[in-house]
């Protein structure tokens, strides 16, 4: 059935001259519904901005205010007022007028190569974006750059300090400890691992690659180079674009400029705040005054860093914060959204429900769950976690991107041990593990002393630990708990995942909610990728047969 069928749409009468123009920006003429394609994203923007305030259709806005004919640009626009209407616009409504929504009507699709570890969780801040970024357990980070050397950055601070030299000894051997980790625990899993004969040679040789890296990555430093694949508004990318430039890190002031360049051969039109010293120069010196506090203030009960003892430590998961009521106030919200009642009235019905219909309520609104991707409504938005967790910051990372939530971290040092993988010890590699990790602790404190955290950070390698707070709520916490505890998912945000659903489950009580969570995976796996790798391939041959 076509269920435009039940629409009565009064189709825009254009001429054939018109529907041709159209057919090379717009993905039908006829049609209430529509796509824009082959438009500048400034024009794009420019369109949706005046259509809020226009009575004509967007089709005919485009013909009679923007549309220049075929000369001019590659877009077919011309290169006056087509584009200078836009931008001008813009410069109204953006810097005059202070219509901040106007900045989130263009995106840009922006690729950021050879970024450090510490950029990255930069760039990965702001909640309205989306990333992918390049992943450590399926690339190889052992292999040099066209220049010879490893794929680590060197911070202008290192080279000024006069810890150039020591720096990149320490971080090429790093890198060779990284190899022999890597080569040997792919090795001894080729010998300790029968294959299975229904196992293509692919699958298997892609799942021992996989767990040896995930065996490895813990000696690569947060200076190991990265790629990060970013979609995001004008909006965002300001924002983006502003708290960078307000950075200590030379890294991540530089790299701003950088990405300010490559956005205004795009987008000028949407930045046109940036550098304003009335918007932006105050902006940025806001949030460098800010950061700058922080450095200084005066804090209860600080004690300096300890670095003695501590060498291996497990993850750790504390809740700290619920609500008791939490599954009466989703209660609430379902009772609300499904009925007539005041949210006053449906708090005192939710109160008043037994624990056993408490539990058929929140049962029914979830429903029949067929898969991970299939969530609740929004009633569970209703209650809140706030989490405690020092994990290896390997694990950190992959938390991090998750923008639904509020995420605190603190500076990555030495201080609070580090994680020893299980195949690290259990194939007699731990002598070697320990050399690059105790290593590391004496740079790091080194530059720390000489230099201060924040640099010092870049020397830390990843299976030290980093402790952060997670604030989420039940929608959230279903996602993150099922997606992160997946067979194919890392062993360290796996724990972390399977922790968070026992705190939920049994610290809160919120077994409603944990039941909810039909998709988490508490068991244990030594060749966790494995498994999705046979479903990818039986996926296939069910396509192909």
């Amino acid at each position: 059935m076509l269920w435009g069928v039940m629409w009565k749409y009064t189709p825009e009468a254009f001429s054939d001259e018109e529907r041709e123009v159209l057919s090379k920006y717009f993905t039908n003429s006829d049609r209430q519904v529509f796509a824009l394609v082959n438009l500048p994203e400034v024009v794009k923007g420019a369109l949706f901005a005046r259509y809020s305030r226009s009575s004509k259709s967007l089709r005919r806005l485009f013909l009679d205010e923007f549309y220049e004919g075929s000369g001019g640009t590659s877009h077919g626009l011309g290169s006056g007022p087509g584009i200078t209407r836009a931008e001008s616009l813009y410069e109204r409504m953006l810097a005059e007028y202070g219509d901040d929504s106007v900045a989130q009507l263009g995106g840009v699709h922006l690729a950021c190569e050879q970024a450090s570890n510490i950029l990255t969780k930069v760039l990965e801040r702001g909640r309205l974006m989306a990333y992918l970024e390049q992943s450590t357990r399926y690339v190889q980070y052992d292999k040099a750059l066209p220049d010879g050397n490893y794929r680590y950055f060197v911070p202008r601070e290192i080279d000024e300090g006069g810890f150039g030299e020591k720096y990149r000894s320490h971080m090429d051997n790093l890198f060779v400890a990284y190899r022999e980790i890597f080569e040997s625990v792919e090795a001894r899993l080729y010998d300790t691992t029968v294959k299975d004969p229904a196992d293509s040679d692919f699958v298997f040789r892609s799942s021992i690659r996989a767990v040896a890296l995930d065996a490895a990555r813990g000696i690569l430093p947060a200076s190991v180079l990265s790629n990060v694949g970013i979609f995001a508004s004008a909006q965002a990318y300001e924002a983006l674009i502003l708290r960078m430039r307000a950075s200590d890190l030379s890294e991540v002031r530089e790299y701003a400029e950088l990405i300010r360049a490559e956005l205004d051969k795009v987008i000028p039109a949407f930045l046109t705040r940036i550098d304003r010293p009335d918007r932006g120069g105050i902006w940025v010196d806001y949030l460098a005054s800010r950061n700058r506090a922080s450095e200084v203030m005066m804090l209860p009960n600080s004690a300096p860093l300890v670095f003695g003892g501590n060498k291996f430590s497990d993850i750790s998961v504390k809740l700290i914060r619920f609500d008791p009521d939490g599954e009466r106030r989703i209660a609430a919200a379902i009772i609300f959204g499904h009925s007539q009642l005041s949210m006053a009235a449906a708090l005192d019905a939710a109160h008043s429900l037994s624990a056993s219909d408490l539990a058929a309520i929140i049962e029914r609104y979830v429903g029949d769950r067929q898969n991970r991707r299939h969530k609740p409504g929004r009633a569970f938005e209703e209650t809140s976690y706030l989490f405690e967790i020092e994990c290896d910051y390997g694990a950190f990372r992959d938390l991090q991107r998750h923008r639904m939530l509020s995420i605190e971290w603190q500076v990555l040092d030495t201080s609070l041990g580090y994680i020893l993988p299980e195949l690290v010890d259990d194939f007699g590699l731990k002598e070697r593990y320990v050399e690059a990790m105790e290593s590391s602790k004496a740079f790091h404190i080194g530059l720390l002393e000489n230099l201060g955290p924040a640099v010092g950070a870049y020397a830390v390698p990843m299976a030290y630990r980093i402790r952060f707070t997670i604030d989420l709520n039940a929608r959230e916490a279903l996602h993150l708990i099922e997606l992160r505890s997946s067979p194919q998912g890392h062993s360290s945000y796996r724990k972390v995942a399977q922790e968070m659903y026992g705190c939920i489950k049994d610290a809160a009580g919120h077994r409603n909610v944990a039941a909810a969570m039909k998709f988490v995976d508490l068991d244990d796996y030594r060749l966790g990728r494995l498994s999705s790798l046979r479903q990818e391939e039986s996926k296939k041959y069910l396509r192909n047969s």
